[in-house]
């Protein structure tokens, strides 16, 4: 995950953001919303700006009012990527914050929500958190998954996937161009026994799902429509 845009658009984090809560769930801090006593949870998997991203927290309040239990852990004990640091660029921190320890770290979550009576599970990952959620998608873990601006995710990892997926990518786009992003595509039609669903959206960048800014109507717009996409697959997915 090379190069600058994983990291363009940073956000401004901010702890007290969104109307929920933070909690411990599966031995992880997690910014949690929505009711506690639904049947139907959805985990969201940041990007490599971590839990506190304003725009996240918003979009897991939007999931929480359909319906949803939804959680957002911090994977990253509090040491998200920060581009100011130059003594840490990205391929030295993304070694300190392996989605193999993601992968790891998410299955007591997801143990936590199912022996709280939840009976179905989503998960939705976004650049960095897409790999995990392409991890939890290859088992029996989840229920359902959407990777919007996926990084890391390859063909070998679409092959492997055991349930509905829904892949959202940018059509500028670097890490997740649309060509491979076809070919995640090619792949899920060949397997007519996984639901399958991907869109290329036009005119937008890596990360505009959660790094747009709010005076931005455009791309709020291309957000908006990407978030619309991402509820109405749990809603299909996730009973």
């Amino acid at each position: 995950m090379s190069g600058s845009q994983c990291c363009d658009n940073p956000p401004t984090l901010n702890p007290a953001s969104g109307a929920g809560s933070v909690t411990e769930v599966g031995g992880l801090k997690a910014y949690v919303s929505g009711p506690s006593d639904s049947k139907r949870a959805i985990v969201l998997i940041s990007d490599v700006f971590g839990f506190e991203a304003p725009n996240l927290r918003k979009l897991a309040d939007k999931v929480a009012a359909a319906g949803f239990y939804v959680v957002v852990p911090d994977f990253f004990n509090g040491d998200p990527y920060v581009p100011e640091n130059v003594e840490r660029p990205i391929p030295v921190w993304i070694r300190l914050h392996g989605t193999d320890k993601g992968f790891e770290d998410v299955k007591p979550v997801i143990m936590a929500l199912k022996s709280k009576g939840i009976s179905a599970i989503g998960a939705a990952g976004f650049c960095w958190g897409a790999k995990v959620v392409v991890e939890l998608a290859k088992s029996d873990y989840i229920q359902a998954a959407v990777l919007l601006h996926p990084s890391l995710v390859t063909v070998d990892d679409i092959k492997e996937v055991k349930v509905p997926i829904a892949v959202l990518g940018a059509e500028i786009d670097k890490i997740s161009p649309p060509a491979l992003v076809k070919q995640f595509e090619e792949v899920l039609s060949t397997r007519p026994e996984i639901n399958g669903y991907v869109k290329i959206f036009p005119g937008v960048a890596h990360g505009w799902t959660v790094r747009y800014k709010m005076e931005d109507e455009n791309a709020v717009k291309h957000a908006e429509e990407a978030h619309g996409n991402m509820l109405d697959w749990f809603t299909d997915y996730v009973k």
